[in-house]
């Protein structure tokens, strides 16, 4: 029992992963070197003109839907001064016409109303999807272009700027403490991302 035992010892000190020992690399191989980036997305998403462009689309569509929901709103109220002026007898053929028509055209605004929510959910959440997508692949050419083997997502803003305590609490919750101000990428994706929209935009106004 006691060779055992001190057969497994021998074998545990031998391993390159035994207490006190580092792995090394193989003969005639460098050891990787580590070039981390940052970027702070919220920067980007805010000064991207493109997400600028589909965001105040999307606002456009969601005003001029506000807007007919409105003008049903005010045909309900119209249909309920017909039921509340006394030109109908309750209980007759006439009033119970009008009153069906009313929660038709109630059932018929929120049916409108929920409609709209989703459509516009979806398509606020497709804007963000594309968007994130256009950064997440600029920034992988970008990594791989400069050999950078990390690229992590922080807040450009710092402490001192904070005025509420909600903001000096969130900033001194940063994951990034310190860094050199050559790790921060964010305006040179931005710069790249804003030309290549601004480039797609003037191709297509140039297409007859």
């Amino acid at each position: 029992m006691k060779r055992i035992i001190f057969s497994l010892v021998l074998l545990v000190l031998a391993s390159p992963l035994a207490v006190g020992q580092t792995p090394q690399p193989a003969a005639g191989q460098a050891p990787a070197k580590h070039q981390v980036g940052l970027i702070d997305m919220a920067h980007i998403f805010k000064n991207y003109q493109k997400f600028t462009t589909l965001t105040e689309s999307l606002q456009a569509e969601i005003q001029k839907a506000d807007e007919q929901g409105q003008q049903l709103v005010e045909q309900i109220k119209t249909q309920q001064q017909v039921l509340t002026s006394g030109n109908l007898v309750e209980g007759s053929p006439e009033f119970a016409a009008a009153e069906a028509k009313l929660l038709e055209m109630q059932t018929s605004v929120q049916t409108f109303q929920r409609k709209n929510q989703r459509d516009f959910l979806k398509k606020e959440a497709d804007i963000y999807k594309t968007v994130y997508l256009e950064v997440e692949d600029a920034v992988g050419r970008y990594a791989q272009y400069y050999n950078y083997t990390l690229i992590l997502r922080f807040n450009r803003q710092s402490v001192d700027s904070a005025e509420n305590p909600r903001e000096i609490i969130t900033g001194m919750n940063r994951q990034v403490v310190y860094y050199r101000t050559s790790d921060d990428i964010t305006d040179r994706i931005l710069e790249f991302l804003n030309s290549e929209w601004q480039a797609k935009q003037t191709r297509s106004a140039e297409r007859p």
